[in-house]
């Protein structure tokens, strides 16, 4: 047996992280002295130790440390390999953000870059994120939509806390990559221009806060919201990035509406800032089909269906149904407090994110 200091010295951990290991349920002594509290380890809790100073160091998260030393050798090496990307991704930010200092520091003249667009194509990438952007006067810099150049494209992005809404419309691209926040009375006068039957593409042009759109010969402006949008790769990085869905079920949207609308359809009561609010369940049923749940009733545990329960605000599946458009969706559920996600048949690039509520 050896002390918890000779594990420290053996390891590369300290004594102080080694009791925070024992407490989170990573690495637990193999004895504790009733009288004294003195912890003590046996030889074949030297390697264990030593796997997780190694991935301390690396900067794991807890959660993962604690699967690791318990796991299959092949499954410590995909959790090598999730950390590594999610490592490369972090880096890829920081570089992103530090650019974006640096021009703080010292700001270079403003280039443009324009972009021709297809109005059928940015019509539908609009009508795909308008639902999601907030309206909460405390919090500004979620009250617009993202416009976010890439090299052949842009990509918008909405969010209003609970729910995101990505789309992407492909562009000819004259000008370096560039973002800007839009309001959303701007965004709402560009979708009425889009609603012209003139074919001709739309000529976008950014150049730095200021933005200058031309459709079917009418021209408007206007200039960007002075708020940081949150790092909405990052965030869907946690939400959605790094796994696949448990389950992926293809979705009948007129069914589902239906069963959302009907004013039978069973809730259970939840409260959201001082306000009720009506929460709608769903789960599989023993074909690993999509239907809303009784919340008085006990879980299904057919082997497809597994007992899942998810809570979600109705209406706001309802919005994400509508956004999406067409006849058929695919929902992406993996359990009770994960994000679900509602996507396009065939399509990775418009899609929302909705966050569940804990039942």
């Amino acid at each position: 047996m050896h002390s918890i200091g000779e594990l420290a010295r053996a390891s590369g951990l300290t004594v102080s992280a080694l009791r925070f290991y024992d407490s989170a349920n990573v690495l637990e002594p193999a004895l504790v002295d009733p009288v004294t509290g003195y912890r003590w380890y046996t030889d074949e809790q030297i390697a264990p130790a030593r796997l997780v100073a190694g991935l301390r160091r690396v900067g794991m998260p807890v959660p993962e440390i604690a699967a690791a030393v318990r796991a299959e050798p092949a499954e410590v090496h995909r959790l090598l390999d999730a950390h590594l990307r999610r490592l490369a991704d972090g880096l890829a930010d920081a570089r992103r953000e530090i650019d974006r200092l640096r021009a703080l520091v010292d700001p270079a003249p403003a280039q443009a870059t324009t972009l021709l667009l297809s109005p059928t194509e940015l019509a539908a990438a609009l009508d795909a994120v308008r639902f999601a952007v907030g309206a909460d006067p405390e919090l500004p810099v979620l009250c617009g939509v993202l416009l976010d150049v890439e090299p052949d494209a842009v990509r918008l992005v909405a969010t209003d806390r609970h729910r995101m809404a990505l789309a992407r419309a492909g562009a000819t691209v004259d000008g370096p990559p560039t973002r800007m926040l839009l309001p959303v009375d701007l965004i709402d006068r560009l979708r009425r221009l889009l609603d012209s039957e003139d074919p001709e593409p739309v000529r976008l042009t950014v150049a730095g806060t200021d933005l200058r759109v031309s459709v079917a010969g009418r021209t408007l402006t206007g200039t960007a919201l002075p708020y940081d949008f949150p790092d909405y790769r990052r965030l869907l990085r946690e939400a959605v990035g790094e796994h696949k869905a448990t389950y992926r079920v293809p979705v009948d949207v007129a069914a589902l509406r239906a069963a959302l609308t009907d004013p039978a359809a069973p809730t259970v009561a939840r409260e959201y800032a001082g306000r009720p609010l009506a929460v709608t369940v769903l789960g599989l049923d023993d074909r690993g089909g999509l239907r809303v749940l009784d919340p008085t009733d006990e879980p299904d545990q057919a082997p497809r269906a597994g007992g899942l329960r998810i809570g979600v605000n109705g209406d706001y599946l309802l919005d994400a149904l509508d956004a999406a458009g067409g006849p058929q969706l695919v929902l992406e559920l993996d359990g009770p407090i994960a994000p679900l996600a509602v996507r396009r048949p065939g399509d990775a690039d418009t899609f929302s994110v909705l966050m569940p509520i804990r039942l």
